[in-house]
This record gives C-alpha cells, sequence and structure tokens, in this order.
C-alpha cells in the first residue's frame, strides 16, 4: 500500500464504525497558553476532554499534523540519525468521548493492523498500565484481558507510570494505556533476542506504533487523582511508522512519505543516498534532516507561522538553519535549495492538508528568503571563527555557545571546524552557557497554577456581541496563578460581555461589581474555547457567590471596535490594489492603533498606499452598515465567498462579517462598528517589511487619526516659521540642503589638504625594522573617514609596512591598524587581534581583519599607550 493509501483506509475504517472524520487543527497552537505547537491528536479536543465544549459528535478521527522538537526522543539535534524520530508527523487517531471504551479500541485496533492492513500477529506485542502503589492504582487488568482475546499472555506486557500512564500536563484528564509495539527484525535477529525484552527499549526496529488512551481520571493540582464521570479514548498512531511496518521497511525514510524528496536531492545534488546511519554519514543525514525540516517549516509558514526570533517563529527559523547549514556542509550547497523541494511537497499533500498548496509560491518565496538570509549569517559565523582567539588551542565554550544561538551552529559544525584548524572546543563551558540559557528559560516561563474551584455548574456564554454589561451573572469557577511570585487570578462567568484576546483583537478590560465593591478586570484572555477573566484580587468569600454585574469598558471597545473593521475596509483594499495574492498573514487591533501583516513581495509604493487609504476613507465615508450572519454552517459562507484566514481553525458553524457583499465578506469572531462611518477616517501611519514576502502596514483611525493630523498639522507650522515661508516651505528647505551639502564638501576638501600635509610629515617619521617600515603615532585629526584613507594611504606607501594611528574624534578615542599582506605571510601578525589588545588602554574595544582593523573606546588619555603597545608587539 502506498501512503496515501494507508491514511486513506484509515480514515474509511473508522467512519465504517461511525465516526466523524475531522480535518487535521493548524500546527501552531494559538488558543491554548499552554502549548506553542500542536504536539498530539488529542489538543484540538482538550476543550472537550475539559468539559469546556461539547464534541461535535460522540465519535471522531483524523490525521493531525504534529510537531515536537523537545521531550522524550524529541531532541531536534538528534533528528536524522536515527530512523524513525521526526520533528514534523501525522498523527491518526480515534476519539471516543463518553460513548465506547476500552474493549472497543481494543477490537477496532486489532481489527485493522491485522485484517485490514495484514500486519503479522505474530509480530505485535500489547502492554497495558502495571498499577502505581504510591497513586493507590490497581493493573489496568480490564485492558489485559481484552488484550488476551488477540494475543497469548507472554506478548501482554505490563509497565509503570513512565510508559503506561498518559497525562495532559501537570493538571487535567489523564489515565492508563495501551500500547501497540511491533518488531520488524529479521527471523533470525528474532531468534536470538525475544521481541518482549526489547519492547520500550529504544530499539530502532522494535517500536510502537499505536497509543490507546483511556481518560477515566482527573489530576489535580495538589497531584491527587479523582474519577471522570465520563470515560474517554484517545488513540494517537505515528502515520510515517505505520507506513514503514505496512511497507516492510527498516527506516520511515526508507517509506514513499520521504522517498520521492530523497531522490530529488540525489538528483540536484549528485550524491547518492547510500541509508547509513553511522555518525560519518553526513550526507546521508543531511539529506534525512532536509526531508524531514522542510514538512515541517512549509507546514508551519502555511499555517500562519512565519519564522521569527522569538517565540514559535524562533523554533522554525531554527529548524530551517539546521536543514540549511547540513545542505551548506554536507551535500554542499551554497545557495539556497530547501525551497526547491516545496512544489513536490505540495503536491503530494494537496488531498489531505490543502492549504500548503494553496500557498505554494508564498512558502516557497519565504524559505528561498530565510535561506538566503542565514547563508549570509552563515558565512559570517565561519569568517568569525576564522577571527577567532583560541589560547592553547581551545576555543572558548561562551564563544562556541554564541555561535551556536547566534549563528545557529551546532557545537558538532563547530566542532568539525575547529578538528579542520587543529583547534579543540571547551566542551564543558559549552555546556554550561547552555544550561545557563535553559535555567534562564525556565525562569521566565515559571508559573504555578491552581485547581478551579467550582461555585455553580454550567457553561459560559459570551454575549458582548450585543451588551456591553450584564447586570447580573455568577462566578461559574475561580483559580489563582503565580507568575514569577505574583498572584493573579482567572475568573469564569456563566454570561460576560468582555471579550477574550483572539483573532488579533486585545482582550476588553472593565470591571466586576460585587454589590458595592469594584473588582477591575486587567485583561480577557482565552484558554482554548474558555473566556477567562484576570483579576489582581477577589472579594471576600462570602460575596463570591453572589450575582455579579459585568461591565467592560466601552470607550475603550468601541475604539477597538473601530480598529477591528478598519482593518477589514483595509484588506479589502490591499487586494484591490495590489492583487488577489494579498491574504492576511497576522494582525493586532487595540484601542491605539492597529496593524495588519500581509503577503506581497516587494515594498507598497507611496503612490499605492494613498489609493489604498482613499478607498478605505471612500468607504469609511459611505457609513456602510455591518452584515453579520452569525452561526451559519461553514458551507454556506463560502459559497457566499467569505474570506477565511489560513491557519485558521473553523467549526461547523461560524459568523461572517460583510461590509458591501461586493467589498469586504470575511469569517471573523471579534468585535465590530455597526456601521462604517463610526471609525471617522484611517491615517496609515507606516509600512514595513516583516518577514520574507510578508509585508505590514499600521494605522490609526478615529480620534487616534485626528490627533495625528493636528501633530503633522503642528510640526508642518513650525517648520514654515523656521524657514520663514508662509505656504509651501519645500523651496526653502531645498535651498538650505544645497548649502549644506556645499559647505561639507569644502569641509572635506579642508580636511583632505590636512591628511595630505600629515601624510608627509608621518612617512618622514616612519622607522625602518627588519624588512619593513613600522609607523606608530598619535595624530590630530577630526574625521574617521578621513584618517582611514590616510591609513590606507600611508600602507601603500610605505609597504610592507605595519601602520598604527591613533587620533581622538569628537572626544572619542579611535584607533586603526593597515598591514601589508607579505607581513601577515610572513610573520603571521593579525591587525584585529593587535587592535583588540591595544584597545584595553583606551578603556574599549574593537576587531577586524588581518590586514585591517580598528577600535574605539571612552578614554582618550590612553591612546598614548595604546600605540606604544602596539609597537612593543610589532618590534617583539
Amino acid at each position: 500500500m502506498t501512503a496515501q493509501e494507508i491514511r486513506k483506509t484509515f480514515l474509511e475504517f473508522f467512519q465504517s464504525k461511525d465516526h466523524r472524520i475531522v480535518p487535521s487543527a493548524p500546527i501552531v497552537n494559538k488558543d491554548d497558553p499552554t502549548l506553542m505547537f500542536t504536539n498530539a491528536g488529542m489538543n484540538q479536543f482538550k476543550d472537550s476532554f475539559l468539559g469546556n465544549k461539547p464534541p461535535v459528535h460522540s465519535r471522531i478521527a483524523d490525521t493531525q499534523k504534529c510537531l515536537r522538537v523537545s521531550g522524550k526522543h524529541n531532541d531536534l539535534e538528534e533528528v536524522g540519525r536515527d530512523s524513525y524520530h521526526h520533528t514534523m508527523f501525522e498523527m491518526l487517531g480515534n476519539w471516543s468521548f463518553g460513548d465506547y471504551f476500552k474493549k472497543e479500541a481494543i477490537a477496532w485496533a486489532w481489527e485493522l493492523l491485522t485484517g485490514i492492513y495484514q500486519l503479522d500477529p505474530d509480530r505485535l506485542y500489547a502492554s497495558v498500565f502495571a498499577g502505581d502503589e504510591a497513586e493507590n492504582l490497581d493493573t489496568d487488568t480490564e485492558a489485559e484481558d481484552f488484550w488476551k482475546q488477540y494475543l497469548p499472555s507472554e506478548r501482554i506486557l505490563r509497565f509503570g507510570k513512565k510508559d503506561n500512564f498518559w497525562e495532559m500536563g501537570d493538571t487535567g484528564p489523564c489515565g492508563p494505556c495501551s500500547e501497540i509495539h511491533i518488531d520488524l527484525r529479521s527471523e533470525e535477529e528474532r531468534k536470538l533476542v525475544p521481541g518482549r525484552d526489547l519492547v520500550n527499549e529504544s530499539h530502532p526496529q522494535v517500536i510502537e506504533i499505536w497509543n490507546l488512551v483511556f481518560i477515566q481520571y482527573n489530576r489535580k493540582a495538589d497531584g491527587s487523582l479523582e474519577e471522570l464521570p465520563a470515560k474517554h479514548v484517545d488513540t494517537g498512531m505515528g502515520f510515517e511508522r505505520l507506513c514503514m511496518a505496512i511497507q516492510g521497511k527498516k527506516s520511515n525514510y526508507d517509506t514513499d512519505v520521504f522517498t520521492p524528496f530523497i531522490r530529488q536531492i540525489e538528483d540536484s545534488t549528485g550524491i547518492q543516498y547510500t541509508n547509513r546511519y553511522a555518525e560519518d554519514a553526513l550526507s546521508d543525514i543531511a539529506m534525512r534532516v532536509a526531508v524531514d525540516h522542510v514538512r515541517a517549516v512549509a507546514f508551519t509558514i502555511a499555517d500562519g507561522q512565519l519564522p521569527s526570533n522569538t517565540g514559535a517563529g524562533y523554533v522554525i527559523r531554527r529548524i530551517l538553519r539546521r536543514a540549511v547549514r547540513y545542505n551548506f556542509s554536507y551535500l554542499g550547497q551554497e545557495q539556497p535549495f530547501l525551497h526547491t523541494l516545496i512544489p513536490l511537497l505540495a503536491d503530494r499533500f494537496q488531498d489531505v492538508f490543502p492549504e500548503l498548496k494553496a500557498q505554494e509560491e508564498f512558502v516557497h518565496q519565504v524559505i528561498f528568503e530565510e535561506e538566503k538570509s542565514f547563508l549570509r549569517t552563515l558565512a559570517a559565523g565561519l569568517k568569525k571563527v576564522d577571527q577567532a582567539e583560541a589560547p592553547g588551542g581551545v576555543l572558548d565554550g561562551t564563544f562556541v555557545f554564541e555561535l551556536y544561538d547566534t549563528y545557529g551552529f551546532p557545537i558538532d559544525l563547530t566542532r568539525l571546524i575547529a578538528e579542520e584548524k587543529g583547534l579543540k572546543i571547551d566542551e564543558a563551558g559549552f555546556r554550561d552557557a547552555l544550561e545557563a540559557q535553559r535555567e534562564r528559560s525556565r525562569a521566565d516561563a515559571s508559573k504555578q497554577t491552581g485547581d478551579w474551584v467550582i461555585l455553580h455548574e454550567g457553561s459560559s456564554q459570551f454575549v458582548g456581541y450585543d451588551q456591553s454589561e450584564v447586570d447580573s451573572t455568577r462566578i461559574l469557577k475561580y483559580r489563582q496563578l503565580i507568575e514569577k511570585g505574583k498572584p493573579v487570578y482567572q475568573v469564569v462567568l456563566e454570561a460576560t460581555p468582555f471579550y477574550a484576546e483572539g483573532g488579533g483583537q486585545v482582550g476588553d478590560t472593565g470591571t466586576l461589581w460585587f454589590g458595592g465593591e469594584a473588582i477591575r478586570v486587567i485583561d480577557t484572555v482565552k484558554e482554548n474555547d474558555l473566556f477567562i477573566h484576570l483579576v489582581e484580587r477577589l472579594p471576600e468569600t462570602s460575596a463570591l457567590r453572589q450575582p455579579v454585574k459585568a461591565v467592560i469598558d466601552a470607550s475603550r471597545r468601541q475604539l477597538i471596535e473601530n480598529n477591528h473593521s478598519a482593518t477589514h475596509l483595509l484588506h479589502a483594499a490591499l487586494r484591490q490594489v495590489l492583487g488577489d495574492h494579498v491574504h492576511q498573514k497576522g494582525s493586532l487591533v487595540n484601542e491605539d492603533y492597529l496593524r495588519f501583516d500581509f503577503s506581497h513581495f516587494k515594498k507598497v509604493e507611496q503612490e499605492e498606499l494613498d489609493q489604498i487609504e482613499q478607498i478605505v476613507n471612500r468607504k469609511i465615508r459611505e457609513d456602510i452598515r455591518r452584515g453579520e450572519d452569525r452561526n451559519i454552517p461553514i458551507e454556506q459562507a463560502k459559497e457566499a465567498g467569505a474570506m477565511m484566514l489560513f491557519g485558521e481553525k473553523y467549526g461547523d458553524t461560524v459568523r461572517m462579517i460583510t461590509f458591501d457583499p461586493g467589498y469586504s465578506r470575511e469569517l471573523c469572531g471579534g468585535c465590530h462598528v455597526t456601521a462604517t462611518g463610526k471609525i471617522g477616517l484611517l491615517k496609515i501611519t507606516s509600512e514595513s517589511a516583516v518577514a520574507a514576502g510578508v509585508r505590514r502596514i499600521e494605522a490609526r483611525t478615529a480620534i487616534g487619526a485626528e490627533a495625528m493630523i493636528r501633530e503633522e498639522e503642528a510640526l508642518l507650522r513650525n517648520i514654515r516659521q523656521l524657514v520663514k515661508a508662509q505656504q509651501d516651505p519645500t523651496l526653502q528647505i531645498e535651498q538650505l540642503l544645497d548649502e549644506n551639502r556645499t559647505l561639507k564638501q569644502k569641509i572635506e576638501a579642508l580636511l583632505g589638504q590636512q591628511a595630505a600635509s600629515l601624510k608627509s610629515e608621518l612617512v618622514a617619521k616612519a622607522v625602518t625594522q627588519s624588512g619593513y617600515r613600522l609607523l606608530a603615532e598619535v595624530i590630530d585629526i577630526e574625521d574617521a573617514k578621513v584618517l582611514k584613507d590616510l591609513v590606507f594611504q600611508l600602507e601603500a606607501t610605505l609597504q610592507p609596512a605595519l601602520i598604527a594611528i591613533g587620533a581622538s574624534i569628537d572626544g572619542k578615542p579611535q584607533l586603526m591598524i593597515k598591514i601589508s599582506q607579505s607581513l601577515i605571510d610572513e610573520k603571521g601578525w593579525h591587525a584585529g587581534n593587535l587592535v583588540r589588545a591595544a584597545a584595553k588602554s583606551i578603556q574599549g574595544g574593537g576587531g577586524g581583519q588581518p590586514f585591517f582593523a580598528s577600535a574605539g573606546g571612552s578614554d582618550a588619555s590612553g591612546l598614548g599607550a595604546a600605540i606604544d603597545s602596539i609597537r612593543k608587539q610589532a618590534i617583539g
């Protein structure tokens, strides 16, 4: 069976068992603050397991895009070195929400694996939870007894909590699990060592392929367990591993999930893939890294997460850069290469994950630009290694860490470069710096979360589209969080007018009234689909169960609505002026301004910005009434032509916002003006690049736009007064600029004459040494550019020569050194090393290349000592 057939068979099998087949959630997890990426199939159903939201069906199945770069068996640096671990992978899964339980889950797993996929039953093993005395948990004999209907007892194995008790996190739903393992070794190997002895021993041919989790407990913040009222099933099967087992391969990379990409790399590089996993099989490792990492990067970008220097974007950039440096180091690819795999990737997955095919050109361009940028960084890093000092032949551990953290050099690459230069690296120092960074990250992320205190049963409802206050609602539950030592409380209301941050719109602030006591709501956030109000304190315990009046800051909300509706008008205008390739790639909407990121591959010209602004303001003046369709079927919205954002997870029903059916129609859960006239005015304040292929526009509306116009009018008045122009001051400013340019040219000419005079004096001061001339002087000069030109001229005149000149420029000391190439070759001198040592005398630092280097500092009185130190080093 091909990979596509294996996936299709899984979904059709569970569809025949009355499961609803749902699409994959985005690989970037936007609604769960505890997760950066979707790392398991169950993530999108977390609210249903937590009881915050009813499931769309009691039985569900899907294939989910997942990403893991840390945790057990998921160290990024190990991907590509073994046969079965990945960054991005597919998780096939089936779920039961209070419907079937262990009996059916086990029976159907066995039926699919052995009856449909025809895997050899004699190669399968099942593990069950062995119990835990400390937790007062018994052995899962229920699952064990069901397995005995299909497997002999010797192939049903018991393991402890580490392997066979699944938990969502520190708190929340959890339960015992039953893993299905398969032994893919040859018959000869199986006779030598029984497969049961290798289960959970990290053997590359005896692997877990399916995990059946039986969710029956809730883990509380105090560590105790309580039985859940309803039992659930959550299963996950690694698609790539399943393909390896069914296709009779020894490695995931040998399946047709990956082989078409490896063949393309072979054709492009002329390097043959030898299918070796040894440490020295570097070109093979590089190919596996490329075919794995390109999937992670491409699907994440397609789901809306661009590479960046923070958060999820940093993780994606790190994955991409790891692939680039393997391509560079071991496949000889000194030009962007990874992006060439995107067309094949998009074609292979268009039936299951169509979002990549829909954005193929965009994803291709983003990866190309990222590769190009990092190749420049890589070259800079290699240059930095060339210039690095290595006392005792050892590269400093903090420097090695800097290469790792800033330039994307893993320690093995730095080690290899060092060995080529006859150097070693400070391994312990690197590990210390790495651990220090991890400790800082752990401290920054530290958070203690208490258990929910349930006051009333019921579900929470957002009523803020229609109401700015609710006269009487109730607190359903609350809990305490401690972040960096500071307590804050999370409150869930039965009915709330507070909008929770989402879709780019910030959360509402406001007040909760407990009788006459006012409690400020400092923010409203969303955890999956639960609206959570953040407050810094709670009222007296007796008041918590009383009716609460909830009031948002209505004037702030109005400003936010202005900016949010303006983003819709702006999006439509961008597509009208720039083209239909424009798609939203991110936004921020608050009370002060709006920020809108969109796909476009070049700078938006001022003429285009003017046109876009004019279109938006025309739509504002037309005072178009907002059209709002709530809870309409998503297919109906699609038929109506609503814009849908890539990377968003839409349900069966959606909310559609329309401002003129022929102009702007989008799916949106945010808050909007009732008519565009309320926005008043839009003024674009800036246009810039965010990432490869993504531009950003910032703008202000209403009172913010008015304030901006007043500021610019005041500025213009001041300029008119300064240049004494009553109307257009442009002519007077141009005249002043011309005069300034003329005066600068005259000054430069005078400085040049000064330098020429100085040059003659300095040439006469040069001292002849053994085979070269040495000039080391402090001079009086006022321009750094002129000083540099002078240093180069002196070396050309006196060569072979070492020129070291110091000067105080605007009160700041400057040192410059120029060395003839013949002296570098003969004596091993390095201008960067010389100037770095001398700069200590002027309380500064510097560096550069072997032939030229410069330094600056803060103590000009040390210039003489600095020049003397250079002179002494040269004379020896």
